[in-house]
């Protein structure tokens, strides 16, 4: 990490970031798992957790983590992953139900989240992503993707199951293209992919995130109703791995405020810009995964979005 070469040549102005108060939410206590892997850091958890009733998180030890709904009409996923995933998905329905795969849900854009619906597909489920995601998938598909069936725009869209609601938010920029933020109602159940990664660093140099709309995005997470959640990483200890909260949210907005607070503490301190990010230390957050490896090139990315402006950016439709 010492060997990151970037100059700022740069005129601060000091703002005052006030930190955000701590929420106080407090978090679910979940079912015992059907199957499971107890995780570390080197291995993650794998297997199948039942959080709700008829309600499921998956992961197939990649470090991916996809929700599975089960409805008497059929059962509903979200996030494909890869095809490796999503056999290994498909597999783990077909030890809880004999029902049919009705819809697979793409939670936005980039290949790592994306692939895998070729697999849904064949075992004659429809795939289902915002216009934003799939104008980015057909410009730039990758060797595991495939065109969405269903494709969706605007700012939500309810899909129905049986009794259950799957709804369908995007929340404008944030990460990627076509972000979208699941909720089941009937469920108290969320899901977030990427924009929440419990008990870890963001990620490494933070690719493709508006720092500003993420901050904005989670706070109007914070005011969806939910009980618990599934997040696409997670970092936390053995089974805890299989679901998140709003617990999680807040701490990520926290973290990037407090990021943010250190790098103004810095400049305050006559800190040149190019040594200020080797000399950051959080150390609240240092039993997080990542903190030695991924702490320098947050405080980077933060600092690059203070200099050249929140990036990147697109106007949004009406």
């Amino acid at each position: 990490m010492k060997n990151i070469y970037l100059v700022f040549i740069m005129t601060v102005v000091f703002v005052n970031c006030t930190p955000v108060k701590k929420s106080g939410i407090k978090e679910q206590v979940i079912d015992k798992p059907i199957t499971k892997n107890v995780s570390s850091r080197e291995l993650p958890s794998s297997g199948l957790l039942k959080i709700a009733s008829d309600v499921y998180s998956f992961s197939s030890g990649g470090g991916y983590y996809s929700l599975i709904l089960v409805a008497d009409q059929g059962v509903a996923v979200i996030e494909t992953v890869t095809s490796k995933h999503s056999t290994e998905l498909i597999k783990a329905i077909r030890g809880i139900t004999d029902k049919p795969i009705i819809y697979a849900f793409h939670s936005h854009n980039h290949w790592d989240h994306a692939s895998g619906g070729k697999v849904i597909q064949n075992a004659g489920g429809k795939t289902v992503m915002h216009e934003r995601a799939a104008q980015w998938l057909a410009a730039h598909p990758g060797k595991d993707t495939s065109p969405p069936d269903i494709i969706w725009s605007g700012q939500q869209r309810i899909f129905k199951l049986g009794g259950i609601t799957i709804e369908l938010n995007y929340l404008g920029l944030s990460h990627g293209l076509g972000m979208t933020v699941f909720r089941v109602p009937e469920k108290q159940i969320a899901y977030l992919a990427d924009i929440v990664t419990p008990n870890r660093l963001l990620y490494s140099i933070v690719p493709d995130f508006n720092i500003t709309e993420w901050e904005r995005t989670l706070k109007e997470v914070l005011e969806l109703d939910f009980d618990q959640a599934v997040c696409s990483h997670n970092e936390r200890p053995g089974d805890k791995a299989f679901t998140c909260s709003k617990v999680h949210v807040q701490e990520h907005l926290d973290y990037i405020n407090d990021l943010r607070n250190a790098i103004f503490a810095e400049f305050k301190k006559g800190t040149p810009s190019k040594k200020i990010p080797a000399n950051i230390e959080l150390p609240q957050y240092k039993h997080w995964a990542f903190y030695d490896e991924y702490l320098e090139m947050n405080a980077y990315r933060i600092m690059l979005d203070l200099w050249m402006g929140p990036y990147p950016w697109l106007p949004e439709d009406n």
